[in-house]
């Protein structure tokens, strides 16, 4: 069934949440997720508190009443008591700030006069406190898509919550070394106009995120919920995307799940829901409001200064350019951008002048995902990378050899340049004459491939296929 967004009144938003690559929002321990044996651990049950309107939240409300207990993990050298909950939180991380300050005027905002952060009442365990330290930076911004712009409602400064480890019936078990990373909120207006068109709006806002070049990578670092509604009906929120690639999927069944309850004359419920693997989605708790939000008296006030702000170019800028000034293609263009290693390819094409440009960047972004699926090792290229282009570009080694050096520095090898230097002409030419000799009345193919085999990492293949003509005629 083809649906008609517009016949529908689609409304759709989207929020934001990006964890930022710095230290922690309120103290000064390590952004660093882990997984192993805690030093600590402590218990805890968490009752709800009244927000400014003197009402409980809905939402606080439903999880209080399964009367769970919460154990906490944590670590001595990497949390502390403001994320156990047993001091105030420190000064407000400044990197954290001025980075968020960064996104909101590459999304034409406007700054707020004073910063101040508000407690939002969260007591499903996530947070010691019962509450997410949350302030608004900015407001009123837009971006531009295929599709008209987009508005910004709010750009906000918070705090990560804690990892959850394990749910029972009985009680919650949390890691807290997530808690208080410092996260970046971006909630747009609803201006998307289809499920496609919600695609396109969080690829561009999560590539003006990464053009900070200061937010965390990888799967859960950020996260995207979708608010959605039609025909004037309630407002669903849809939490859990874990794929952009089906969120369009995902929408266009939830609003078939709208559609047939309003024929059977049912009203869609206003709630939070789950994004599921089968692409459908399931309910989680009721839509929180207004009442879960109540003033944090512990942390100071903050006028923010954008007068020293640097608003960096975007990723899609800086991978224009690479193709323009190094001749990449867009594919790998956009890889180096992606990866953040934009300006240290630079400085290596600028360096090594008798390397063409896209060994180098085909090098960097490629060599370590062909090391892993080849030999299941991990290595950080760009660790490397320099030692091993300044004798290719001496022409010392052939190309073939970078890949085999890399190789052994994944296995942890004390790497013997020696034995990777290239041979000179003469020696070429004795080894092949043995395969010649060797292989009289063989194809040219098959000469060729036993060469290779036998000089690989000690000559360049084009200079071996040359002096094999030679000698063959």
């Amino acid at each position: 069934m083809q649906l008609d967004y517009e016949k529908l009144n689609f409304k759709c938003g989207i929020e934001i949440h990006q964890q930022l690559d710095t230290h922690k929002l309120f103290c000064n321990c390590p952004s660093v997720i882990r997984d192993d044996k805690p030093d600590i651990i402590i218990k805890r049950r968490l009752r709800a508190s009244a927000g400014e309107s003197g009402e409980i939240d809905a939402a606080a409300l439903h999880e209080i009443k399964k009367e769970k207990q919460f154990i906490y993990q944590a670590y001595s050298d990497t949390t502390c008591l403001v994320e156990l909950d047993e001091e105030p939180p420190h000064d407000i991380n400044k990197e954290a700030l001025e980075i968020t300050l960064q996104v909101a005027l590459m999304l034409n905002a406007k700054i707020v006069d004073k910063i101040c952060f508000m407690r939002k009442t969260v007591v499903d365990g996530s947070n010691t406190s019962g509450f997410q330290r949350t302030a608004l930076i900015a407001a009123d911004g837009f971006i531009e898509t295929s599709k008209g712009k987009v508005r910004i409602d709010t750009i906000c400064l918070e705090e990560e919550a804690a990892k959850i480890v394990n749910r029972t019936s009985k009680e919650d078990i949390y890691n807290l070394s997530r808690l208080g990373i410092p996260l970046v909120e971006i909630a747009t207006a609803p201006d998307i106009k289809d499920p496609e068109h919600c695609m396109e709006t969080a690829k561009k806002l999560g590539m003006i995120l990464r053009s900070t070049n200061k937010v965390k990578r990888g799967l859960g670092t950020i996260r995207q919920d979708v608010n959605l509604s039609i025909k004037g009906k309630s407002r669903v929120e849809i939490k859990g995307f874990q794929d952009l690639r089906n969120m369009p999927k995902i929408i266009e069944n939830e609003v078939k799940r709208h559609l047939k309850l309003i024929e059977k004359g049912e009203e869609p419920k206003k709630e939070v829901r789950k994004a599921n693997k089968d692409l459908t989605t399931t309910f989680m708790r009721p839509m929180p409001g207004s009442a879960r939000m109540y003033p944090e008296t512990d942390i100071r006030m903050v006028r923010p200064d954008t007068s020293k702000i640097k608003i960096p170019e975007l990723i899609t800028d800086k991978s224009e350019k690479l193709e323009k000034d190094f001749k990449l293609n867009k594919d790998l263009a956009d890889l180096i951008t992606k990866s953040g290693k934009t300006e240290f390819f630079i400085k290596l094409a600028e360096k090594y002048k008798n390397i063409k440009s896209l060994f180098i960047a085909d090098s960097l972004v490629n060599s370590g995902k062909e090391i892993k699926r080849r030999y299941n090792k991990e290595i950080d290229i760009s660790e490397h990378i320099e030692e091993i282009l300044d004798y290719l570009n001496k022409g010392k080694i052939s190309k073939e050899a970078v890949f085999e050096i890399l190789v052994e520095k994944a296995n942890g090898k004390k790497v013997d340049y020696k034995k990777y230097l290239l041979m000179s002409d003469e020696e070429i030419k004795k080894i092949l004459k043995e395969i010649i000799e060797k292989n009289k009345g063989a194809p040219f193919n098959a000469l060729i491939g036993q060469a290779m085999a036998r000089l690989r990492g000690k000559a360049d293949g084009k200079k071996i296929v040359d002096l094999l003509k030679k000698e063959i005629s």
